[in-house]
C-alpha cells in the first residue's frame, strides 16, 4: 500500500498529482530547485527536499538526487509526472532498485519506446501504420521537407523542419544540442514532414492483469514550434470520419500490447483529412493534456495510476465519453515576437476555475478547471517551460465549451508578464476552429490574431493617466482637496505618456471647474484604482493596477514613459541585447568579423528553448561581451554591430 509519494517534477503537474494523492490519503513529498523554493507546489507539499542549483541538468534531471530525496523524506513511491525523467528507463529502474514503488510503466516498455527510431520498428512489426524513417545521410532533395526529431523526449524540443538540403547539417546539430540539454540524449533522426496533418492521440491505460483500455482520443493539432497550444476531446476529425475511431483504438491497443504496457500512456498519430493515420510516438507517461480525457469520461487518471501500481485490476471496459472538453495552454510568451518566452513577476494572477474532483462533473452547465503552477507573486524564471496554466472547459457541445472558455480567458486577470491569452481567445472564436478545421498548419494558414485594437489602447492610456493623477492627489501631503495641476487661469494641459509595445500614447488632460477634461472622452469618475469613461456615448469602467514600471488597465499593459530619460540608459547604435535572462550556449563570431543581416551571432538558452540573436544589418562586429556558458540578464548588451553605411 502506498502511503507517501514523491513527485519527481515541479509546477502544475506536481500540484495535480498532490491533489489526487491527498484524496487517497497519501502524503505528498516535493523536490525543488533553488529557483522553485517559493513555488506554490512546494508550499502545498507535506515535505520538501531542496535540490541545489537552478538548471534542470543540476536538479530535476539528477535521478540519484531525486531518489535520495525520496528515501530521506520517507516516501515509498515515486510519481514522475511528465518531462524531465518521466520517460527515462534508467531512472525507473533505479527507483525500483531502491525499494520504491514506480508509478509508471515497466522499465522494458519505457526502454522500447524511449528511442523513437526503435519504437517505429516495433510498431511496424505489430501492424501499426508508420511513416518511413530517414537517416540524415540518406535525405535527398526529393524527400524535402523533412522533420528532424529528437529520438528521446518530447514537448517540441529537438525538432526542426528542413526545407533546403544545405540547411540539414546545421539543423541536425542544433536539434541534437537542444535534445541533449533537455533530455540528456542528443540522438536525432529524420522523417517526411507533413505540413498540414492532424495530430491525434489515444489515451491508453493497462493493468497488470492483461486489461488494456483505449480510453478516448484527443486532437492536439494547433501547435507552435511543434508544441501543443490547444487540445480537445473528442477529435473533430474523428467525429466526422466513419470508422476512424475504432481503427485508431485498435492501433493504440496493438501498440500497448506489443510492448507489454502497464499504466497510463498515450499513442500519438499523424492523420490526414481522409482518416488515414501514422504512428508518431508513444509517450510512456501522463500527458499535459490528460484533463480533457478526464473531463469527458469522469475518470481520475492519476488515481488510476496509483491503483494500477498497487496491482488493482481495471474493469473490462472504460466508461463512455460524454460531451466535449477543450484545454488551452496559457504561456508566458509574446506570439507577435516569434513566440519569445517572457520572464518576470506575476503581480496578480487570477483565473476562473473549480477544484478538480473526479467524476460527477459532466452534468448541467459548462464548468471550468484550472491546473496552474503559479499564483499571484510568483516569479516566472528563465530556467523552465513557459507554461503558466492549463485552462480546461467541459460542455455538452464543442461550441458551448469554446464559447465558455473564451469568455473565462477574457475575464482572467494577469498582471506582470506578457502572455498568449489574446491569441487563445482569438483561436477559440475563429470560424475555422469552430468548424473543426484545425490542422497543424493553423497558424501558417490563418496568422496569429486580429490587428491590435489601437482605440482600446488609447482609452486605456487615458484611464492610466487619470488614475495616476488621482492617486497622486490622494497621497498628497498638503492641499489634498485641490485637483492636480489646478490654475486660476487657463494654462497648458498636463501630459503623461505610455508605451504599449513600441506604440506611444500621449495623454493630455486639464483640471477645470467642472472636473478633468480630456479631448474626445467624457470623464465620469477617476479614482486611483477605478476610472469610468464615456466614449462615443458608451460608458465603461476600467480597473487600474499600478506596479513599478507597469500599469495594467484591464488586459492592456502599459509602460510609463519617463519625462526625462537617463543618458546612462541609452544604448549604442547596433547594440544587441538579451531579450530575456538565459545562458549563452554558442557564440558564432569574433570581434572584427563582417556579418550580414539576419546572421546568427549568439545563441541563448532559456525556458528549454534555444533563441538566436541575429545581426540587425550588414556590418562589422565591434564589441562582444559574452562567451559560451555565461549567464546573462535581460537587457544585457551581448554584442555591438557597426552598421555599414550604404554607398
Amino acid at each position: 500500500m502506498i502511503t507517501s509519494v514523491l513527485v519527481a517534477n515541479r509546477g502544475e503537474i506536481a500540484r495535480r498529482v498532490f491533489r489526487t494523492a491527498r484524496s487517497l490519503g497519501i502524503e505528498c513529498v516535493a523536490v525543488h530547485s533553488s529557483a522553485d523554493a517559493d513555488a506554490p507546489y512546494v508550499g502545498e507539499a507535506d515535505a520538501a527536499v531542496h535540490l541545489p542549483g537552478t538548471a534542470p541538468g543540476d536538479t530535476y534531471l539528477r535521478g540519484e538526487l531525486v531518489i535520495e530525496a525520496a528515501l530521506k523524506a520517507g516516501a515509498d513511491a515515486v510519481h514522475p509526472g511528465y518531462g524531465f525523467l518521466s520517460e527515462n528507463a534508467g531512472f525507473a529502474a533505479a527507483v525500483i532498485e531502491a525499494g520504491l514503488t514506480w508509478i509508471g510503466p515497466p522499465v522494458e516498455a519505457i526502454s522500447s519506446m524511449g528511442s523513437k527510431i526503435e519504437a517505429k520498428k516495433l510498431m511496424a512489426a505489430a501492424g501499426v501504420p508508420v511513416l518511413a524513417e530517414l537517416t540524415p545521410a540518406s535525405v535527398s532533395a526529393s524527400d524535402l521537407p523533412v522533420l528532424v526529431k529528437a529520438s528521446a523526449g518530447g514537448g517540441g524540443r529537438g525538432m526542426r523542419v528542413v526545407r533546403r538540403l544545405e540547411d540539414l547539417a546545421a539543423e541536425i546539430d542544433a536539434a541534437s544540442a537542444e535534445a541533449l540539454s533537455a533530455f540528456g540524449d542528443g540522438t536525432v533522426f529524420c522523417e517526411r514532414y507533413l505540413a498540414s496533418g492532424r495530430h491525434i492521440e489515444v489515451q491508453v491505460l493497462a493493468d497488470q492483469h492483461g486489461t488494456v483500455w483505449a480510453v478516448g482520443e484527443r486532437e492536439c493539432s494547433i501547435q507552435r514550434r511543434h508544441q501543443k497550444v490547444v487540445e480537445e476531446a473528442p477529435s473533430p476529425l474523428v467525429e466526422r470520419t466513419s470508422g476512424m475511431r475504432s481503427r485508431l483504438f485498435d492501433a493504440a491497443r496493438k501498440a500497448a500490447e506489443a510492448i507489454g504496457y502497464v499504466g497510463a500512456g498515450t499513442v500519438e498519430f499523424l492523420a490526414d483529412e481522409s482518416g488515414g493515420f501514422y504512428f508518431l510516438e508513444m509517450n510512456t507517461r501522463l500527458q499535459v493534456e490528460h484533463p480533457v480525457t478526464e473531463s469527458t469520461t469522469g475518470l481520475d487518471l492519476v488515481a488510476l495510476q496509483f491503483a494500477v501500481a498497487s496491482s488493482e485490476a481495471l474493469p473490462a471496459e472504460p466508461p463512455a465519453a460524454v460531451g466535449h472538453s477543450i484545454e488551452v495552454r496559457l504561456y508566458a510568451e509574446d506570439p507577435a515576437n516569434d513566440w519569445q518566452p517572457q520572464t518576470g513577476t506575476l503581480h496578480r494572477f487570477s483565473l476562473p476555475g473549480s477544484s478538480f474532483e473526479p467524476g460527477g462533473l459532466r452534468e448541467g452547465s459548462p464548468w471550468v478547471r484550472v491546473d496552474s503552477g503559479v499564483a499571484s507573486g510568483s516569479v516566472v524564471s528563465p530556467f523552465y517551460d513557459a507554461m503558466l496554466a492549463k485552462v480546461i472547459v467541459w460542455g455538452a457541445t464543442r461550441e458551448q465549451a469554446a464559447a465558455r472558455l473564451a469568455a473565462e480567458l477574457q475575464r482572467a486577470v494577469i498582471h506582470g508578464v506578457r502572455t498568449n491569452r489574446d491569441l487563445l481567445i482569438w483561436i477559440l472564436r475563429h470560424p475555422a476552429f469552430l468548424a473543426g478545421d484545425t490542422d497543424t498548419a493553423f497558424f501558417e494558414t490563418h496568422g496569429i490574431g486580429e490587428p491590435t485594437d489601437l482605440a482600446a489602447e488609447r482609452v486605456a492610456a487615458v484611464a492610466a493617466a487619470l488614475a495616476d493623477a488621482a492617486g497622486r492627489r490622494a497621497s498628497a501631503k498638503v492641499q489634498r482637496g485641490l485637483p492636480g495641476g489646478w490654475r486660476n487661469l487657463a494654462s497648458q494641459a498636463q501630459r503623461k505618456s505610455y508605451l504599449v509595445g513600441d506604440r506611444q500614447y500621449d495623454v493630455d488632460y486639464r483640471a477645470t471647474r467642472d472636473g478633468v477634461a480630456v479631448e474626445g472622452v467624457e470623464v465620469v469618475e477617476a479614482q486611483a484604482e477605478r476610472v469610468v469613461l464615456e466614449v462615443d456615448g458608451v460608458r465603461r469602467a476600467y480597473e487600474v493596477a499600478a506596479y513599478p514600471g507597469l500599469v495594467c488597465v484591464g488586459a492592456v499593459a502599459l509602460t510609463p514613459v519617463e519625462r526625462f530619460a537617463d543618458p546612462a540608459g541609452q544604448l549604442v547604435a547596433g547594440s544587441l541585447v538579451a531579450p530575456m535572462p538565459g545562458t549563452v550556449v554558442r557564440v558564432g563570431v569574433e570581434v572584427g568579423d563582417k556579418v550580414t543581416a539576419g546572421q546568427g551571432l549568439v545563441w541563448l538558452e532559456a525556458m528549454k528553448m534555444e533563441h538566436t540573436i541575429s545581426a540587425p544589418a550588414d556590418g562589422v562586429l565591434v564589441e562582444l561581451n559574452v562567451a559560451a556558458g555565461q549567464q546573462v540578464e535581460v537587457g544585457a548588451v551581448l554584442a555591438v554591430v557597426q552598421v555599414e553605411e550604404s554607398a
